[in-house]
């Protein structure tokens, strides 16, 4: 996501790099090259002109301070108007009604219907909330299948009834279902077409009018970049919705979509998919993803994750074992466990700042931790908690069991080794501080 738009516009901020002082000419050299930038991920030409004139502006007769170069002060220009053009804050869902009705709309294969099932997990874990999905499409027969099918994985309940062919009286008659067994939201999934047409524009009004709900949302691909923008605007026409979702940021895109959307329709993206799991969902950040646009990484998000899943009982049990020399290969795969619910290695990386540019063109595999729990699942539960005992004969079957090398069972050993030093280390003053960062950080 946003690989090569990073790229580029760390090579046109390097244009400033080392001069003492802004002028005309090397901004001028520099908000060329990030208009190139923008234009190459496929931002709209307006947008992109108006953008670097900002930049511009705000760039020329600033005194640099002496603790800042000028390339640092561009960045951090640049990083506000990103951020300004993304939507300046996040946006939140109105969850008002009771029940409270969100409707979906967008084009066909713009991952509506999976969405709708990430964002059902999302307020049933995030925000215990009781969610139903309606199945208003009526068209597709396996779109209602693929509802259900996403329905049973998150444990929602899902409304269909492929005896009706009505989306409004099926959307109406969710929404009494919907009261009379006390589920609080209901998320309307509607039909999608291959192309903006009227029949469709007109049927999604029908529903908006007779359902009244809290929230219309616009599920778009980031993956057709300009072109999603274009159907984003025909949508907003007819049903003036109330927010965008990004769908597969996580694949190879341009990121122009999340960029201009914001501008063209002036309604804030409200959600991002970043992968294919029911929770790989995140609220969209503007300034956040702005710094992670500019390779400055995602602190703030990482920890929050990591906060989601690390529970403080379960910490303090770790400390006290690292304390009294007892944590074993158990309490390893454990941690192993709750970094890959976290989310894609890839995704996490991204938010290490500089990770992005250290790591560039390497394939980062979700199964990274695979060999090592294979070793781990081959010991035995003595080994497992004692790992001193393991000699040359049981490395010898433990490698063979896992069907890695005993070179592999070595190098495991040694990096466990090691972490068990860092994490008695960070027992002391310096891990405190950390942690209390971290605490810091969730408000």
């Amino acid at each position: 996501m946003f690989d090569n738009l990073s790229e580029k516009l760390d090579k046109a901020l390097h244009v400033l790099k080392g001069h003492g002082q802004i002028t005309e000419i090397n901004v001028a050299e520099t908000t060329k090259e990030v208009r190139r930038a923008l234009l190459d991920a496929d931002v709209n030409f307006k947008i992109a002109k108006e953008f670097t004139n900002k930049v511009r502006d705000k760039a020329l007769g600033q005194n640099v301070l002496t603790t800042l170069q000028p390339g640092q002060l561009m960045v951090k220009i640049v990083k506000d108007e990103l951020t300004e053009l993304m939507g300046g804050d996040a946006a939140g869902i109105d969850l008002s009604g009771n029940p409270s009705v969100i409707l979906m709309s967008g084009l066909q294969g713009s991952g509506k219907t999976t969405f709708s099932g990430k964002l059902a997990h999302y307020l049933k874990t995030k925000k215990n909330k009781y969610p139903l999905l309606v199945a208003c499409d009526v068209y597709r027969p396996a779109a209602i299948d693929q509802l259900h099918v996403v329905g049973d994985q998150i444990g929602v309940p899902v409304y269909s009834d492929k005896e009706n062919s009505d989306p409004v009286s099926l959307a109406k008659a969710g929404i009494a279902h919907a009261k009379a067994q006390g589920q609080n939201v209901v998320i309307i999934d509607t039909a999608g077409r291959l192309a903006v047409d009227e029949r469709m524009m007109t049927e999604i009004s029908q529903i908006r009018d007779a359902v009244q709900p809290q929230e219309t949302l616009f599920v778009v691909d980031a993956m057709t970049g300009q072109d999603a923008v274009n159907t984003a605007k025909a949508f907003n026409d007819v049903l003036n919705f109330d927010g965008v979702i990004l769908t597969k940021l996580d694949g190879d895109t341009r990121g122009g979509a999340a960029i201009s959307i914001r501008s063209v329709v002036n309604k804030p993206i409200k959600f991002i998919g970043t992968g294919e799991k029911m929770d790989a969902l995140d609220v969209f950040h503007p300034d956040r993803m702005a710094d992670r646009i500019l390779g400055m990484g995602d602190v703030i998000s990482l920890v929050e994750r990591a906060q989601e899943q690390f529970d403080e009982e379960e910490a303090r049990k770790i400390q006290k074992k690292i304390a009294k020399n007892t944590f074993g290969f158990d309490d390893f795969l454990k941690q192993i466990q709750q970094i890959k619910k976290m989310g894609s290695m890839k995704d996490l990386m991204g938010m290490i700042p500089g990770a992005g540019k250290a790591l560039k063109g390497l394939d980062i595999d979700d199964d990274a931790f695979k060999h090592v729990e294979a070793i781990i699942h081959s010991m035995t539960p003595d080994e497992r908690s004692n790992p001193s005992i393991l000699d040359a004969s049981r490395k010898k079957r433990i490698a063979k069991g896992s069907g890695r090398s005993v070179q592999d069972v070595n190098q495991l050993l040694k990096q466990f080794n090691q972490m068990g030093k860092m994490m008695k280390m960070m027992q002391g003053g310096g891990g405190k501080k950390m942690m209390q960062m971290m605490g810091g950080l969730r408000g």
